[in-house]
């Protein structure tokens, strides 16, 4: 009878009394900056809606625009040099069995992502965010896997309306959001997400902004988030958290 499993007990009303804390404390604001375009922006993406009820925060997904980030900064996309473009196909397949996120290179890699490129999809992107915003994580996590999972295009409007559906969007509001997309109010709030995040220091994609003592803290790629934890004071558990917990 001394053998009864009593032990765990304890460790249940901490848990319980963690999270009853972590309901009744306020959210911590992230701003997440991405284009679909960019693949670590999905890896990023997917590792901070993990998180999300972990670390109680809210949030916040910002479609920007990545090739007028690189325009204004200087920047130029790595894959065009040659040795940083093979290193980088292989690091991606790393970091996609490593974070759990079913990531494949387009065959076509510069016809895809240089001469293609997202600006039909992210403006898509930005007039769901402004009428139907409980769409925007579905929505952006279809179209990454079109172009990243499927080698599938996201610039035809077929195309963007098939991702919509899937998110679960009907086609009638479909339609709307995307002829809304010729919009100057669409075109000027996803001109203006970028231009936020060029003025918090961003020369690329995804971005990750958090306010310490008032003042913003700009985390540039996926790679950093154990860092943006660690100044939101909480503990980092991988990129899978819920497999780390096991």
């Amino acid at each position: 009878m001394a053998f009864l499993p009593r032990a765990p007990r304890p460790l249940l009303f901490g848990w319980a009394t963690a999270s009853r804390t972590m309901a009744t404390s306020p959210k911590k604001a992230v701003d997440f900056f991405y284009d679909v375009l960019s693949p670590y922006s999905w890896l990023g993406f997917e590792i901070l809606c993990r998180y999300r009820d972990i670390w109680n925060i809210e949030l916040r997904l910002r479609p920007s625009l990545i090739s007028g980030i690189m325009k204004e900064s200087g920047n130029k996309p790595p894959a065009l040099l040659p040795k940083r473009g093979e290193y980088m196909s292989k690091d991606l397949m790393r970091m996609a069995k490593f974070c759990q996120v079913p990531l494949q290179p387009p065959k076509d890699f510069i016809g895809t992502v240089i001469v293609k490129g997202s600006l039909s999809a992210m403006r898509f992107i930005t007039a769901v965010d402004l009428t139907q915003p409980q769409f925007v994580e579905a929505v952006s996590r279809e179209l990454w896997m079109r172009i990243w999972s499927r080698d599938e295009d996201i610039t035809q409007p077929e195309n963007i309306l098939a991702a919509a559906g899937k998110a679960g969007l009907s086609s009638d509001e479909s339609k709307k959001l995307l002829e809304m997309t010729n919009l100057p109010e669409v075109k000027n709030r996803l001109k203006a997400t970028t231009d936020e995040v060029l003025q918090h220091g961003a020369f690329g994609l995804p971005c990750s902004v958090i306010y310490v003592n008032s003042k913003p803290q700009l985390f540039f790629g996926s790679d950093r988030l154990e860092l943006l934890g660690s100044l939101l004071g909480e503990k980092w558990l991988g990129p899978v958290p819920e497999v780390s917990k096991l």
